[in-house]
């Protein structure tokens, strides 16, 4: 599954999943834009992984930051054939009275509005192209819901039917579009899940509703974005691909 002359970019890539996508991507060949909020921790890791990664800073809240990015990425490598879309965030586990407007923005302008963004911004460039790929980070919180969640939830439940309904209307233009659900992971976003501190026995609890016995990876993501965003994967499209050891099940 060589990647070698694509060009991929990945949102939220300088830490977990995003991370570990960028780094096999490079890895299977491709070229890479990393993006995200922490501007120095993506430019560090593009330095690392070296000439076919490019950082850029972006918040994917931003209609105009993700165009900026994105012509900075053409610039130097071209119009990207494969775009995930992983940035995310959560709020802290609490009962659902206790979330405020504030925080449900928030969740939507990042974990949902981004895909709008993103959208409206390669299409086009797509259409033009003759297709492309787009994976969405969803999760298995927007299939098998927690308590304590809810407001998260309900954005990663709309990231899982948004990206059924653009497989369906952007299949004529030869534009797929899948996402991955993974359960929850060892990521910096783990204690906000949790809604308790990252401590063996927390950990266990959450453990212990995962048949396979273990949090998610970000190797695990890595692996299944590859197999998405290949040829081998070119008659598939609208797929929410739980990568969750059996949560979901």
């Amino acid at each position: 599954m060589s990647f070698e002359g694509k060009s991929i970019v990945v949102t939220g890539a300088a830490s977990g999943f995003g991370r570990a996508m960028a780094e096999r991507f490079i890895a299977e060949g491709a070229r890479v834009g990393i993006w995200d909020l922490n501007g120095d921790g993506a430019a560090q890791l593009a330095e690392r992984l070296g000439e076919r990664a490019l950082a850029a800073t972006c918040d994917v809240a931003s209609a105009e930051q993700v165009g900026a990015a994105t012509a900075a990425f053409r610039d130097a490598f071209g119009t990207p054939d494969i775009v995930i879309n992983n940035a995310g965030w959560t709020n802290p586990n609490a009962p659902l009275m206790e979330t405020d407007e504030a925080t449900l923005r928030k969740l939507y302008e990042i974990n949902v509005f981004s895909i709008f963004h993103m959208t409206k911004v390669m299409v086009p460039l797509w259409r033009e192209k003759g297709g492309g790929v787009m994976i969405n980070i969803g999760s298995t919180a927007g299939i098998r819901p927690r308590p304590g969640l809810t407001w998260y939830n309900s954005s990663k439940g709309a990231v899982n039917l948004l990206t059924r309904s653009l497989a369906v209307e952007l299949a004529p233009d030869n534009i797929r579009v899948c996402a991955i659900a993974p359960v929850i992971g060892a990521t910096a976003l783990l204690e906000s899940f949790m809604g308790a501190p990252d401590t063996p026995e927390n950990r266990a609890r959450f453990i212990s509703t995962i048949p396979m016995g273990r949090l998610s990876e970000p190797e695990d993501v890595a692996g299944a974005a590859v197999y998405l965003a290949s040829d081998d994967a070119k008659f598939i499209t609208g797929v929410v691909l739980e990568v969750d050891g059996g949560r979901t099940v």
